[in-house]
């Protein structure tokens, strides 16, 4: 008689794929509280539920309230994480792909990120289509989690951008490898449901639907998006603040930007008309000057794009009154930025000098040690 062992061992290849995707796709526990009880069942099962912070010392004086929801505690280090695994579990269910499939996404920055972690973790092919302003740090991350590179060189010539290059290197991608599939960011509606159903939700869940601002970084607009359908799906008044690169066409400029991870060079598909209530934007110096800032008196070291939202708060702290409270997403970490935000040398190369945010960080002010929350309780007072 055939032990146990032995049936397993001749189970067909894709069947024992299968079940491996499936133990992976046990996305999220009931809460917080039963993951951290208990081991998790796979690094994409810690994918959301990062954790939502008072920022208490960010604004001093400010009569009110900053939260900062850490989407760098994801285990790849940013928010894309949530797009690139729901992207990938609808596209699976759906038939789209299979263990056979070649994903093909153009991404220089933290989407590419995630979805090579979610592709080894379900033992999927992918290639990253990326230009020249990919950082070195990102493109030894693709190739530790096995992700093929493919560089688009030039921009493409009817718009100037690396965007479009990549995207039609990706429509040629996809017409020439066989068993190729594009999950597009761009157009995905998992893209947007990602932040709808997870992160958005997360931030009103733990605020009990109590916020009038929320701060949101844009670059494809899914964030955006899923922002305004959650807050709709709820009947809340929150109103949306998009922070926008100086330089991104998404609000009708263009020009040149230094800094990745927000921004971008066409229109997204998912940006519409009311999305945003209001929109700032800020330029690399200011989202420099705002990362500094925001290390110095959170001790939270952040992305680019989260220096950004710092800058638009300090901008706009005059307009909200004593009670109001306001929530950021913060996009990323800051470790794939230390080569450039964090760094005086090259922030001098490109800015003459380090960047500083008027009237706050020309000296560290001291801070009243009794004006900082030390319990829950305070915080919710």
């Amino acid at each position: 008689m055939a032990s146990h062992a032995d049936n397993r061992a001749r189970r067909p290849a894709a069947q024992v794929w299968r079940r491996r995707v499936d133990d992976h796709l046990m996305l999220y526990p009931p809460s917080p509280l039963a993951r951290s009880s208990r081991p998790a069942a796979g690094i994409l099962s810690t994918i959301g539920h990062t954790p939502l912070i008072r920022l208490a010392r960010l604004l001093p004086g400010t009569p009110f309230e900053i939260y900062a929801k850490l989407e760098g505690h994801n285990p790849g280090g940013s928010m894309k994480d949530r797009p690139a695994l729901r992207m990938v579990r609808e596209a699976m269910k759906s038939g789209l792909i299979n263990r056979r499939s070649v994903l093909v996404e153009s991404s220089s920055g933290n989407l590419a990120v995630g979805l090579a972690q979610v592709c080894a973790a379900l033992e999927l092919r992918l290639t990253v289509v990326v230009d020249p302003k990919v950082t070195q740090a990102n493109l030894k991350i693709l190739r530790a989690y096995g992700a093929d590179i493919d560089m688009v060189s030039t921009p493409d010539p009817d718009t100037g951008e690396y965007l479009a290059a990549r995207r039609k290197r990706v429509t040629h991608l996809v017409q020439t490898v066989p068993g190729a599939f594009n999950l597009n960011q761009y157009t995905n509606p998992g893209n947007p449901r990602a932040h709808r159903e997870g992160t958005v939700a997360e931030i009103l869940d733990a605020l009990e639907n109590r916020l009038d601002w929320l701060v949101v970084s844009i670059s494809t607009c899914g964030s955006l998006r899923g922002a305004r359908e959650a807050i709709v799906d709820r009947g809340l008044d929150t109103r949306v603040l998009a922070v926008d690169a100086a330089g991104s066409v998404i609000f009708g400029q263009r020009g040149t930007r230094l800094l990745p991870g927000h921004g971008a060079g066409t229109v997204p598909e998912h940006m519409a008309d009311g999305l945003a209530d209001e929109h700032a934007l800020v330029t690399d110096a200011q989202c420099v000057a705002g990362c500094r800032w925001l290390v110095q008196r959170e001790a939270l070291l952040a992305g680019a794009s989260s220096g950004g939202i710092v800058a638009t708060l300090h901008r706009l702290q005059a307009r909200w009154p004593a009670g109001t409270r306001v929530a950021a997403i913060l996009p990323d970490r800051g470790e794939r930025y230390l080569d450039t935000v964090y760094d005086d040398a090259w922030c001098e190369r490109h800015f003459g000098a380090v960047p500083r945010l008027d009237g706050l960080n020309a000296e560290r002010r001291p801070v009243d040690a009794e004006s900082i929350p030390t319990s829950f309780a305070e915080l919710d007072s």
